[in-house]
């Protein structure tokens, strides 16, 4: 279990209010994690601190570059640096491709590819500064290897940008030995998918894959991976957890 184990370390999961992020906070506190969520959803936030899914929440807009930093500096004020940062707040809504706008695109580009960039940014100084190396962890979309629909123009872009940014910043933070590594999310019916903006999603990605809908906690448990001991050689990967879809 040492492999897996994150007691006395702090983590902090944007979006962690719901959803996968949820998922993610639950299994990092049940390796033993601090754990500290960044997000809008206060209410949510605070539910979490109360089932014992994180320790606790700092409020920040992730399409505010003014709030990022506020809120790290926060974080890092009451908790010290954190071991490990997972970028997982998005924003999902559709937008058929030939109807779409630049208000739309700038809208999930805010959310889905600058505020991480900005996150590792804040979070990589305090992680550098404390000197005990750390690790990033980004959650892109299954939708990059083919589990897709229409109108996620825009929000594939931005998570190819997220995906890509895990390798430029994996390169540059190897000599404070930070990692940094994507997680790529299959179907999972959370309230943000269920209730995103936009046309019917039509595509491939509404087959059923064989090994059935992921969970939350089946993206948390990829998330831990990479946290843990047992990745401290791991950088600049990708692991797709599609239940099989790419195989159908």
């Amino acid at each position: 279990m040492g492999l897996f184990d994150l007691s006395g370390r702090v983590a902090l999961v944007t979006g962690g209010a719901m959803g996968i992020g949820a998922g993610i906070c639950e299994v990092l506190a049940e390796a033993g994690a601090t754990v500290v969520i960044l997000d809008r959803d206060e209410a949510g936030a605070r539910d979490q601190v109360q089932r014992g899914a994180a320790a606790d929440f700092v409020v920040a807009d992730l399409a505010d570059e003014a709030s990022i930093t506020a809120a790290v500096a926060q974080v890092v004020d009451r908790h010290g640096a954190p071991w490990v940062l997972v970028n997982n707040a998005g924003l999902q809504h559709r937008e058929l491709l030939l109807e779409g706008t630049a208000a739309h695109w700038e809208r999930l580009h805010a959310v889905n590819a600058l505020a991480p960039y900005l996150l590792i940014r804040e979070v990589g100084r305090a992680m550098i500064a404390k000197g005990e190396g750390g690790r990033i962890v980004n959650c892109a979309s299954c939708g990059l290897e083919g589990q897709i629909v229409q109108g996620l123009s825009a929000y594939l872009a931005s998570k190819g940008g997220l995906a890509t940014l895990t390798m430029t910043a994996a390169f540059e933070l190897a000599e404070h030995a930070i990692t940094v590594n994507t997680v790529l999310p299959g179907g999972v019916a959370t309230p943000g998918a269920i209730g995103a903006e936009g046309p019917p999603p039509v595509g491939p990605g509404n087959r059923r894959p064989p090994l059935g809908m992921c969970t939350p906690r089946d993206i948390g448990s990829a998330v831990l991976y990479f946290a843990t001991p047992a990745a401290h050689r791991v950088t600049n990967q990708v692991l797709n957890v599609d239940a099989g879809f790419s195989v159908t």
